[in-house]
């Protein structure tokens, strides 16, 4: 079917074409120095001191995860059995890397104005035996940075961010994605920028860094520096190095046309964000008040990845009418995110926790949806959504 009004919308032109063919040229297809360049140019970007490109912002979290269990920096490493903290609304691998490290995770409600974590219930949540916090910043919206920091910082609790959704948005004048140890973003189709598929993990913990060096490679050493913190230092025989296995690994690696398009990508950044946020309030000046629905409420600077619609208590229970309504003005909308993933099967194969009630997740799992948003103007689908 055909929307006028679609989630997703492609901000490429000739500049990526031409990536790409400079790759096809280069007879280099694997990971390479299109990719070294992108990292280096997205970690100075975001302010951070260095990037690990990988096929997937699902990847990034797998990537993410694992490094905390093979660091050898005791208030940064996790074990099996240990208690982390997770938003009941996100989408499925923000979850899966936590479970098959076999970290038990405890649900949180989250607050159905911001989408995020509801500050009061994270902190009732939180005990001894809390480790580590996983925050998402959904839908392009940050967290309150400061809030986090106040009850994490003093017990020492790891903080983890995946900013899949949000690229581009700041809190306090800082990126989202670097206000833990590490933070995680995608370059899917649908996102602020497009590798085709991509994934980032940046870090300033250059121990960190090199654990995901190895890691997203095999486990090997070859793209590690000769003297790291991993292994301390190389031989200088590229032989015996070449198939050298010290930790668990995958095969996580980028296509340098990722890594290409990912340079040109990020040109466009700042312009993609700005045409985002334009939107953005453009939405909140028409539909701040719709009789209908609620829509997000933003903290810091959102990136506005889509304008998620939640339906007013009078409407409960018709969001099935809106869907036919929204999809006549063609519309293309989705649940928001995956809901309340605690309902889902899948969880029968996880250790897990739910604090208290989860009734703002299970509110937004059967009474929200949420529309796309794009880097040009959206006059036209604004003005139609608010007669919705």
């Amino acid at each position: 079917m055909s929307f006028t009004y679609p989630l997703a919308t492609s901000s490429w032109d000739q500049a990526e074409f031409d990536a790409l063919d400079r790759v096809i040229k280069s007879d280099m297809f694997s990971m390479g120095p299109e990719v070294r360049a992108f990292e280096a140019e997205f970690a100075a970007l975001f302010g951070s001191k260095f990037a690990v490109m990988v096929n997937s912002g699902s990847s990034a979290n797998l990537l993410m995860t694992a490094a905390l269990f093979f660091t050898k920096n005791p208030d940064l490493k996790l074990e099996r059995g240990d208690e982390i903290i997770v938003p009941a609304v996100s989408w499925s691998t923000t979850y899966y890397p936590l479970g098959q490290y076999g970290l038990r995770m405890k649900f949180v409600d989250i607050d159905r104005e911001t989408l995020n974590y509801d500050l009061e219930a994270l902190e009732a949540a939180i005990t001894d035996k809390t480790k580590a916090l996983m925050v998402v910043n959904l839908l392009g919206n940050p967290n309150d940075f400061d809030a986090l920091k106040r009850l994490t910082e003093p017990r020492g609790i790891v903080m983890i961010e995946d900013n899949c959704e949000s690229m581009g948005a700041t809190f306090g004048g800082k990126q989202a994605g670097t206000f833990g140890v590490m933070g995680t973003y995608s370059c899917f189709f649908s996102h602020h920028i497009s590798t085709m598929e991509g994934g980032v993990v940046v870090t300033d913990d250059e121990e960190i860094y090199h654990v995901m060096l190895s890691l997203r490679a095999h486990g090997w050493t070859r793209n590690l520096p000769k003297f790291n913190h991993v292994t301390g230092e190389k031989s200088d025989d590229p032989f015996e190095e070449s198939f050298r296995f010290v930790l668990p690994g995958y095969n996580l690696r980028p296509l340098e046309m990722s890594g290409a398009l990912g340079r040109e990508q990020i040109k466009k950044l700042p312009g993609l964000i700005e045409g985002r946020r334009a939107n953005g309030a453009l939405v909140q000046e028409h539909l701040a008040d719709h009789p209908r629905f609620m829509i997000q409420q933003e903290i810091g600077k959102s990136s506005w990845f889509g304008f998620s619609l939640v339906l007013r208590e009078e409407y409960a229970g018709t969001r099935a009418e809106v869907v036919k309504d929204l999809t006549a003005a063609g519309f293309e909308c989705r649940p928001i995110v995956a809901g309340n993933f605690a309902k889902n099967e899948v969880m029968q194969y996880f250790d897990f926790d739910i604090h208290d009630t989860l009734r703002n997740a299970d509110y937004i799992d059967t009474n929200g949806l949420f529309v796309g948003n794009h880097h040009y103007p959206l006059d036209e689908a604004v003005k139609a959504l608010a007669q919705v």
